[in-house]
């Protein structure tokens, strides 16, 4: 409570006063780090999604989960109207085909997630207290694979449902569902970690947004437009190892090897179980190398 000490000697008239404001303590609880982290987690995955920010915001990445889940809804109808026996296309192979739509959502929001806070210098505050560089990195990297995983597999459950209603086999589309979550969860983790590797490295969106585009369209380009030459020469067994240079071959191939799903190489020369055993390496790899790189670039950037 503020105490008013009037100024004796003050002329008449003169409204003079000095306020001892003081301080209170807080006697509230103290959540710590957990709160903390899991609040920026929060927060960064609806950011992912525009929800908490402007309409301007919302708009690309809503039309973007648009985008990703109106094919499969479309091949549902198709499926009930013809009553096929099958759904058109695998639950392994729509975030191949729509890989794009996908790149394109992580050039959005991976820079959304990580730039502005480098821009306006605002991650020493967040290493103040009580969250640490690691928990900063993991809530971030966190939050954009969720939000690529919600994105991904939305419509694979579209297919799912869909195919139940046309009353395709359960078994069948069970095994195929499940091993098409598989395949979106590593796609979502090495997809965020990358977006977000690249993103951290400049605080001007726009860069971010035209590097992430750049490694993850171009990449796919190039190395499709590689294993197509090998296959029109005849060299096929380079088509698997070419695959490991590029992200989206590489989800690819660790699908084709392990989990029953048809190759989107030419000629569909996926790898064997044992080139799929490299595949996975480089994947943990890459994860991990994103990782690394992150706390690397968040220690120096919290000093």
């Amino acid at each position: 409570m503020a105490v008013e000490h009037p100024v004796a000697s003050s002329p008449a008239g003169d409204q003079t006063r000095i306020h001892d404001i003081g301080y209170r303590t807080y006697d509230g609880p103290r959540l710590g780090r957990a709160y903390a982290r899991r609040s920026l987690y929060s927060q960064s995955l609806r950011g992912a999604y525009g929800l908490g920010r402007s309409v301007k915001s919302k708009v690309l990445p809503m039309l973007l989960f648009v985008v990703m889940c109106v094919p499969a809804a479309i091949m549902v109808a198709v499926a009930v109207a013809t009553k096929a026996k099958d759904l058109p296309l695998d639950y392994t192979r729509y975030a191949i085909v729509m890989q794009a739509v996908i790149s394109l959502y992580v050039a959005s929001q991976a820079p959304q997630s990580v730039s502005r806070d480098l821009r306006f210098k605002t991650v020493p505050l967040y290493f103040s207290r009580p969250i640490e560089t690691a928990d900063y990195v993991r809530a971030k990297y966190a939050a954009l694979a969720s939000a690529l995983f919600i994105l991904t597999a939305a419509p694979l459950l579209v297919l799912y449902v869909g195919a139940l209603l046309a009353k395709l086999d359960f078994a069948d589309q069970t095994e195929g569902f499940g091993q098409g979550l598989v395949s979106v969860a590593l796609l979502s983790v090495l997809f965020a970690g990358i977006g977000l590797v690249i993103s951290a490295v400049t605080p001007r969106r726009g860069f971010g947004i035209a590097a992430v585009i750049a490694v993850l369209t171009i990449s796919y380009g190039a190395v499709s437009t590689l294993q197509a030459i090998a296959d029109e020469q005849g060299s096929t067994d380079v088509i698997p190892w070419v695959g490991l240079f590029s992200p989206t071959t590489l989800i690819d191939g660790v699908q084709s090897a392990f989990l029953g799903a048809s190759s989107s190489a030419p000629g569909g020369i996926g790898p064997s179980h044992g080139q799929g055993v490299v595949y996975v390496l480089v994947l943990l790899g890459l994860i991990a190398a994103c990782y690394g790189l992150l706390m690397r670039r968040y220690r120096k950037v919290g000093l």
